[in-house]
């Protein structure tokens, strides 16, 4: 397996997306496709002794598309650019996947413009997994990709997300809540309303109903269907939420280990607050997937670190393994039904 990641894309590239590469490859059993300049990378490459022995490519791409760089423009003016470039070996077969902490836009059109979208779909939506460390993790859909929407895009949205559900987390039939704010179906703005009478008539969805806020938390559903614009208000509230929660809980480690032999770490586990900490740690899923296009990407957060980008290449080899799986199970059931037709 191939996995290619942008090592221009982030705050912190591309010192902390090798690192993270780094530790992928040695973890994982992938191969890393480096796209960036190639004379920067080798050179930071070659002063690390493990790289040497992983399995870790380059591929140049000279041109760097910037946060505030408008998407579609940036992606057609530099096709030398490290998203371009990274999303054409998808295209071309030469890698499984592509990850990417650059911009958002830019990689959400160079997937729509090089990959193009499967069949039936017509908005490609973020797929954005909560406490993705549980057994059975809700997902989000859409995350950020689509601000307006009509109500057979939130159609498509829950159609993806439980196509996604069940390659990747391998549910079976994943119940599908509407967000909103009540749950009767006269609840809500326009938008809403016509959504939840389609998905109630959807008969390849297992709809759930309207669910709230604070059913988020509660893990009420697998798939939580908003447009792009609530999803992305949902996504970076929780993310504040979180990091507010983890600096207080680095905090109180710190006066722990001040008045103690325990590190303040050692302390929040057996506390019981370790693993709480960890679920609520951004770093340890890395990313979200790009549903509905033809092909396999993952978009990183911008302030990703080498942790957050080994745990995104970590979501790219499980979700290209999911895939798998899924087309393995179909093949077999196609050919079990060309056998019964013979007989």
């Amino acid at each position: 397996m191939i996995i290619a990641v942008d090592a221009a894309g982030g705050d912190y590239a591309p010192h902390e997306i090798i690192k993270g590469a780094i530790k992928a490859a040695q973890e994982f059993d992938v191969e890393i496709a480096l796209v960036g300049r190639k004379n920067v990378l080798r050179v930071m490459l070659d002063k690390d002794k493990a790289a040497r022995k992983l399995n870790i490519n380059i591929v140049e791409a000279s041109q760097v598309i910037a946060f505030d760089e408008h998407p579609m423009k940036a992606v057609k003016n530099k096709p030398d650019s490290s998203i371009v470039v990274g999303i054409n070996l998808v295209k071309n077969g030469e890698a499984d996947a592509f990850v990417s902490a650059g911009s958002t836009g830019a990689v959400f059109c160079a997937a729509m413009l090089s990959l193009g979208v499967k069949q039936g779909v017509e908005r490609p939506a973020i797929g954005c997994l909560l406490d993705a460390l549980s057994s059975y993790p809700a997902l989000l859909v859409d995350a950020g990709a689509n601000v307006e929407c009509r109500p057979q895009h939130l159609l498509e949205f829950a159609r993806l997300g439980s196509e996604y559900s069940r390659s990747l987390l391998g549910i079976k039939s994943p119940t599908v809540g509407l967000l909103n704010i009540g749950t009767e179906n006269t609840k809500g703005t326009k938008l809403v309303q016509e959504t939840f009478q389609l998905l109630t008539e959807a008969k390849d969805i297992n709809f759930y109903g309207n669910i709230e806020g604070h059913d988020i938390g509660r893990r009420t559903v697998d798939v939580i269907v908003t447009d792009g614009f609530t999803g992305n208000v949902v996504i970076k509230t929780i993310e504040g939420l979180n990091d507010n929660f983890l600096a207080a809980a680095r905090q109180i480690g710190h006066i722990f280990t001040s008045i103690s032999q325990h590190r303040g770490r050692d302390l929040l586990r057996d506390i019981g607050l370790g693993a709480l900490t960890k679920r609520m740690d951004y770093t340890e899923f890395g990313g979200a997937g790009l549903l509905g296009i033809n092909g396999n990407v993952i978009i990183a957060h911008g302030r990703s670190q080498a942790k957050a980008i080994k745990s995104a290449i970590a979501l790219a080899r499980q979700t290209v393994e999911g895939d798998n799986k899924v087309a393995q199970n179909s093949k077999e059931g196609s050919n079990k039904h060309g056998k019964d037709r013979r007989r």
